[in-house]
């Protein structure tokens, strides 16, 4: 059954002073709710159980059962109401496609107090649409997350709306820190971010392939092969990570005068690899911009 234990006529029982806001510790005694089942509310979902949150302090809705089961499974509460989801949290994120958003805003407006924190994880709606869309002084972050947070690796970027205050992005770092990298920065970055980490994940997939095809090109067998890049790009990407080092100094290090690996990069270089990966970015930025007024425009008609 979908039954969700607190009443939505009164909230006052529910508003938590400002130090839980403050202190990590206390995360466990929010309540978050999801509208919207896909998969980057799964995996925040996964990331946020795996640090303080309990599975009975979060909800999810979504009109259909499909995208309901693979949380009932983690032991979340689900529900096709929208409003019960917003009634019964503190923390709510908006993790629908964006040309829904208009719809499930206007559908949650009457219920959203100044106690809530309204997050957005919809591409390229803005933090002044949002704003526009929910009640005045209504507390708004825009996020910005991508594929990885599905095994709690992501990369996730917020902007904070005029209303929101440091301690509201302190509350988000701290309920997502177990999803990957948790930053903030201003609105204008979030396209950027969605060239380089949201799109930038495909950008390594194509070259994980290339490497594996190179390798049976060779005379590798492709299941060898497809395995040793990704093990390749996982490995790398945690040397650099852990070690602080400019991926310039690895690559150096990696090379020594004469050998295998200056060869091949210098084939790199000559088909362009780096002006292609940049230009790359630059493209996914600029579309996430495009696409940002398009749903801007659509959301304000």
């Amino acid at each position: 059954m979908l039954t969700w234990p607190q009443p939505c006529t009164d909230t006052s029982t529910q508003n938590l002073d400002l130090i839980i806001k403050m202190d990590p510790e206390m995360d466990r005694q929010l309540k978050v709710g999801f509208i919207g089942a896909g998969n980057m509310a799964f995996g925040i979902t996964k990331g946020m159980m795996s640090g303080n949150i309990l599975s009975g302090n979060i909800k999810v809705s979504a009109p259909s059962i499909r995208n309901l089961g693979r949380f009932q499974e983690l032991g979340v509460p689900v529900t096709h109401s929208n409003t019960e989801v917003v009634c019964g949290s503190d923390v709510v994120f908006i993790a629908v496609k964006p040309h829904l958003v208009p719809h499930v805003l206007a559908e949650i407006s009457p219920h959203v107090t100044d106690r809530h924190i309204v997050v957005s994880v919809a591409a390229g709606v803005t933090l002044a649409t949002l704003e526009e869309l929910l009640p005045e002084n209504s507390v708004v972050i825009r996020m910005m997350p991508n594929l990885p947070c599905l095994v709690q690796e992501g990369a996730l970027l917020f902007a904070r709306g005029s209303n929101a205050k440091p301690e509201d992005g302190a509350l988000l770092r701290s309920l997502l820190h177990r999803c990957g990298l948790v930053e903030e920065g201003p609105e204008t970055w979030l396209d950027i971010h969605t060239g380089l980490s949201g799109s930038g994940v495909a950008f390594v997939y194509l070259f994980a392939e290339a490497l594996a095809e190179g390798a049976v090109k060779m005379g590798m067998p492709s299941a060898l092969a497809h395995s040793i890049a990704s093990q390749t790009v996982l490995g790398a990407g945690r040397v650099l990570c852990d070690s602080g080092k400019h991926p310039a100094q690895l690559r150096a290090e990696v090379c020594t005068p004469g050998g295998t690996t200056i060869y091949g990069l210098h084939t790199l270089e000559q088909g362009g690899v780096r002006a292609a990966t940049m230009s790359a970015v630059e493209s996914a930025t600029e579309r996430a911009r495009e696409l940002g007024r398009r749903s801007s425009a659509r959301c304000t008609k």
